[in-house]
């Protein structure tokens, strides 16, 4: 009599057990799941921050918040938005998705913080960000080398003549009663003097801003990328990015087309899209005319610092 209950009661265990293991199971998935779609992201672990250390290690074990080991730095209107686009097809590497501006705007809230911001990486993976205005910001070398001198600079950098002109076209498209291009270029009407306080020219001055950067970091850490090249051989100019940042070849010919519309390259469809994705419609707008005399006087202009450019960089972008 006492061994059918024991049997029972042992077979109930059983059961019991079987059912508490499948409900393990199926909230250590879902958990896993949850944090791997990047939504456990948004929680702020607990960190007790002293001295900065390379990653902080996060309450599961499904990766790490790294200080980005590659930052693209500038230009504004040379192309950062494409080339952050296109290397965020590579498995990895992982991004910020909107641009930090931690090194010039928002430094006083710490590394803790600026560090809280980067997604989870796998071992193998590499953080990245962007923020173009680091390029001009005096302050950002030496920040950014206070976090880490050995961190991996991307420059892509574009005609400056024709950078002024975008950068001009944007600011135009938010503010119509801009003065015209000409009037902003020059000192004054009678004068033949570039207005070197106006950003849009100034940016344009990579070699005087490089200047700064040299002092801070060595200039093996530094890619150069052709802002026209990104739009004429995406896969070409990929490919040095991707060996500069000690990443195999992934991203290649296969996964661009040429926009005839918007004059850009586009990314295929993805796996589980419905449409190829293109940048948004702020890119490839259509610059306003501007007369050919003024833009021989830029040229003539940008000349000298193009040519002493070429020499730092080690390459000749063909802007003259």
């Amino acid at each position: 009599m006492g061994c059918s209950g024991c049997r029972g009661r042992f077979n109930s265990g059983k059961v019991l057990s079987k059912a508490s293991l499948f409900f393990t199971m199926l909230l250590i998935c879902s958990y896993f799941f949850y944090c791997l779609s990047g939504l456990c992201d948004s929680q702020v672990d607990a960190v007790e921050y002293a001295q900065p250390s390379n990653s902080i290690q996060v309450s599961n074990t499904f990766g790490v918040k790294r200080f980005p080991q590659a930052i693209i730095i500038g230009v504004k209107k040379g192309g950062t938005r494409a080339l952050l686009e296109f290397l965020r097809i590579h498995p990895d590497v992982r991004a910020v998705g909107s641009e930090p501006h931690f090194f010039d705007r928002f430094y006083d809230k710490g590394l803790a913080w600026y560090r809280n911001l980067m997604p989870r990486t796998l071992d193998g993976q590499i953080t990245m960000e962007k923020t173009p205005s680091y390029f001009v910001t005096k302050e950002a070398p030496a920040r950014i080398c206070s976090m880490n001198c050995q961190t991996k600079l991307i420059v892509v950098v574009r005609d400056p003549v024709t950078r002024a002109i975008s950068d001009y076209t944007q600011t135009l498209t938010k503010n119509p009663g801009l003065p015209s291009f000409q009037s902003l270029a020059f000192k004054n009407s009678s004068s033949s003097e570039i207005d070197t306080t106006w950003s849009a020219v100034r940016i344009g001055l990579y070699a005087k801003h490089m200047d700064s950067w040299f002092q801070h970091f060595d200039r093996d850490l530094f890619l150069f990328v052709s802002g026209e090249r990104l739009v004429s051989d995406p896969a070409g100019e990929m490919g040095r990015v991707q060996d500069f940042l000690g990443l195999k070849r992934v991203v290649s010919d296969k996964h661009f087309y040429f926009n005839e519309t918007k004059g850009f390259p586009c990314l295929k469809k993805p796996e589980g899209s419905s449409r190829p994705r293109c940048l948004g419609k702020s890119k490839g707008r259509p610059h306003p005319e501007i007369p050919t005399e003024v833009l021989q006087r830029l040229r003539d202009f940008y000349r000298p610092y193009n040519q002493l450019f070429y020499e730092m960089s080690k390459q000749n972008f063909g802007w003259d």
